[in-house]
């Protein structure tokens, strides 16, 4: 039977723009000896699927540093600490990196992106019948060009390759087989 580790040490190794490095000291509890784990502490994260009412995505395909190359993903970014929510700050990147915006917007659900070292949760939406209400406002750091996909070729896009991001493939599992969702999860607002 698993027992829970007893943190008994925490300390910022250093502090990073979007995340802090934390050295997080525990117990185990089968052995009793002190383990240190490495943790990256930032904040939530937020995606959207934004879908027109002729049933285009309106994706982005922007430069990811971690892999090199280009990403085709759904617009999202940092709950910042400016956001009164989730559904607030997932509009706001919609808004910001494609000029697209809607009224109707609904949670998918909740993940973790990777509770191994990282301590926050990725929160995704659905934008039902988005429109073009001006020109993106991009950070210093984007470089953003913006691509209207048809639905119809999201499962093809994603089994030939073309849509690698972890949380965007998450998204969309809800989003396209939406009995994969938990009513419990579906409270990112």
């Amino acid at each position: 039977m698993l027992r829970e580790w007893k943190p008994i040490r925490s300390e910022c190794i250093q502090h990073f723009r979007i995340f802090d490095l934390m050295r997080e000291t525990y117990i185990s509890p089968r052995t009793g000896d002190q383990y240190p784990f490495y943790v990256l502490q930032t904040m939530d994260w937020a995606n959207i699927i934004p879908v027109t009412s002729d049933n285009q995505v309106v994706m982005i395909r922007q430069f990811r540093a971690g892999i090199r190359s280009f990403t085709l993903e759904i617009p999202g970014g940092l709950v910042d600490p400016s956001d009164d929510s989730p559904i607030q700050a997932a509009r706001r990147e919609m808004c910001e990196e494609t000029g697209y915006d809607s009224e109707e917007i609904s949670s998918l659900g909740v993940a973790h992106p990777n509770p191994a070292f990282m301590n926050n949760r990725c929160h995704m939406f659905l934008a039902k019948n988005v429109r073009r209400i001006g020109e993106q406002k991009l950070d210093i750091g984007e470089d953003i060009d913006v691509c209207l996909i048809p639905l119809n070729q999201i499962y093809e896009l994603i089994r030939d390759g073309e849509i690698t991001h972890s949380l965007v493939l998450n998204a969309f599992q809800w989003f396209l087989n939406p009995q994969c969702r938990k009513t419990k999860q579906a409270t990112g607002e």
